[in-house]
């Protein structure tokens, strides 16, 4: 035992001594003596200890200097001896502090701050794209959001068609140009666990042997060594797979998961809310399609009219590349190919073309009035409209009868170059829509029909073409036996194509009807008024020489010539010009005309608004 020791023992035995003289003396004061002296050293002893103990200086600096800052400070009776080397404290301090993820953060603001933030906020949707082109842009910001919160090395979101049971790449964003934007195969990689299970994986360290096995989405392995994936829903199926991954080891975990849930739940909303804007789309353009249709801008005149109409409706029907109409000709008892419209530089059919019933996809069609529907024309040799058809197309075909009452009219056929582009939706509408369709051909095929058995053009009340040439060979005869002469002219109205560009609306029919109706009234019994094409008239004269009928044609020209026609807000004169023949009976009725023509084509030469005749 050291003296510190012994010195120690010797002072505390002071204190049970004096208590013990409490009980050996009778003695009051002694005893009072004794108590005072013992409270005394006690104190003594307690606040000396203590303030030793809480001296700042010695004990409380040594939890917050270092070891080699710590001072001692001996007794002056007391030797002092280093025992051992203070240990090195393993702290975190903030100065040593080193988060595993936190924003940038700069104290200085830079000038440009609210323009480059603005540039960011209000960055516009690119112009010109469709649905699919807003969602991928949408689908782009939120994946660059996700690759900085995560400090990911790429962020990838995944389509799965179940059909094919194949992944395709829609959009990522990455460090690296090695992702391979391709489809891929579900087989037993990551991704296709995910879509097997349909659970989130994840995995903290990927050896690097594995990496080309479990992360097939790349060209060539790069060092990926944390990865995870979750599934995204729609309504009960799964459609897609949005992923991250990093170089690092044990970056993600199911916190991570959880988090990408709530960013899987906003690209659902996100779905939704474009499908149905994307519905609504569709169904307003189809919508003014049919209206288009029904109350056309221009009016509906004749059965091109009808072909152009039902056209620019079916461009707001559905998607194609290729579109044919093949109606029925009830004289020929035969299904033609009527109208083609081809937007590509592809080979196919021209017009006019006869279907054959056996062995087409549209004869196939015509005789069952079903619909035909072919998700990939390439998966074999499939003939649409004939054997000799020489069609370079691959992709999708449909073909849609049009049925009314029993009767098949035709069939419109679609084409695209992409595969599977045709939803029962649209067939379900087209079916519903081509009802419309061929009530409008029918009520326009009826019509021509019954116009061809008319022998008076409904527009002007003068004989067609056809029934003029017969009139006038039976007036030719009568003349013979009547031992008279007659004459022909033939009328024509002027082209005014610089004056048609003054009228908002095409005045041809007004001008029609003004001087089919002039021409009439300057006409007696004795002749005959047929329509020999769009602007062409003949007047056959009865007991009338080619000089006398030369001199009505010059007063019938020079009075159409002062009659102002009023078209819209406009008026202005037309003119006419008019060839003269001899008609006899020792001529054919297509000599008759013939000469006549050559006369009017001399009339045509001087400019138009002139009469010439032919001298037999």
């Amino acid at each position: 035992m050291d003296r510190i020791q012994r010195k120690r023992i010797l002072i505390f035995l002071i204190v049970p001594i004096l208590a013990v003289s409490l009980f050996l003396t009778d003695d009051i004061v002694f005893r009072i003596i004794a108590a005072t002296l013992i409270v005394v050293y006690v104190a003594f002893i307690i606040f000396l200890r203590d303030s030793s103990k809480y001296n700042p200086s010695f004990t409380e600096t040594i939890n917050e200097l270092t070891p080699t800052e710590t001072k001692l400070t001996p007794d002056l009776n007391e030797s002092f001896e280093i025992v051992s080397k203070p240990e090195k404290i393993e702290v975190i301090t903030q100065d040593n502090y080193r988060p595993e993820f936190r924003a940038s953060r700069t104290d200085l603001k830079p000038h440009d701050l609210k323009e480059r933030y603005e540039e960011i906020a209000r960055e516009e949707v690119p112009k010109g794209i469709g649905h699919d082109g807003q969602f991928s842009f949408a689908l782009e910001k939120m994946l660059t959001v996700l690759k900085e919160a995560y400090s990911a090395h790429t962020v990838i979101f995944f389509w799965y068609n179940k059909e094919d049971d194949k992944l395709s790449v829609e959009k990522y964003v990455s460090n690296s140009k090695q992702i391979a934007n391709r489809k891929f195969d579900v087989e037993d990689d990551i991704l296709s666990k995910i879509i097997q299970k349909g659970e989130p994986e994840h995995l903290t360290n990927i050896p690097s042997t594995a990496e080309a096995d479990v992360i097939r989405y790349y060209e060539s392995p790069i060092g990926i060594k944390s990865f995870v994936g979750v599934p995204l829903y729609y309504g009960n199926s799964l459609i897609a797979i949005l992923a991250l991954d990093s170089l690092l080891e044990d970056v993600f975990g199911i916190e991570t998961i959880y988090a990408l849930g709530s960013f899987v739940r906003v690209i659902t909303i996100l779905i939704t809310i474009f499908e149905e804007k994307y519905s609504d789309t569709i169904s307003q353009k189809r919508l003014d399609g049919i209206l288009k249709l029904i109350s056309p801008d221009k009016p509906i005149q004749n059965s091109d009219d009808v072909l152009f109409a039902l056209q620019n409706t079916l461009d707001s029907f559905i998607n194609w590349d290729s579109y044919a109409l093949v109606l029925y000709d009830p004289r020929e008892k035969k299904f033609r190919v009527k109208r083609i419209t081809n937007k590509t530089s592809l080979k196919y059919i021209g017009e006019g073309l006869e279907v054959e019933l056996a062995g087409t996809l549209t004869g196939k069609s015509i005789k069952t009035g079903m619909p035909i529907k072919i998700d990939d024309t390439s998966t074999q040799e499939y003939i649409r409209y004939a054997k000799r058809e020489d069609i370079s197309f691959e992709g999708s075909f449909l073909a849609i009868p049009m049925v009314y009452y029993g009767q098949n009219y035709g069939v419109l056929c679609f084409e695209s170059l992409k595969k599977k582009i045709y939803t029962n939706k649209d067939l379900q509408f087209l079916k519903k829509a081509v009802n419309i369709i061929s009530y409008v051909i029918y009520s326009y095929t009826t019509q021509t029909l019954l116009k061809s058995f008319l022998d008076v053009d409904i527009e002007t009340k003068a004989l067609k073409e056809e029934t003029f040439k017969d009139r006038l060979g039976e007036e030719i005869i009568k003349a013979e036996y009547a031992k008279t002469s007659g004459a022909l002219a033939l009328i024509r109205i002027d082209d005014f194509l610089d004056q048609a560009n003054l009228f908002e609306n095409n005045p041809f029919p007004k001008v029609l009807e003004i001087i089919s109706e002039t021409i009439a009234k300057e006409m007696t019994p004795l002749n005959i008024f047929g329509r020999l094409d769009e602007r062409k008239f003949g007047v056959y004269f009865f007991n009338s020489t080619s000089k006398e009928v030369f001199l009505w044609a010059e007063k019938l020209r020079v009075k159409i010539a002062r009659i102002p026609i009023s078209v819209v807000s406009k008026q202005t004169t037309y003119t006419v010009s008019i060839g003269v023949s001899s008609a006899n009976s020792s001529m054919g009725v297509d000599d008759i005309i013939y000469n006549a023509d050559l006369a009017l084509q001399k009339a045509l030469e001087k400019g138009g608004n002139t009469v010439r005749a032919t001298h037999n």
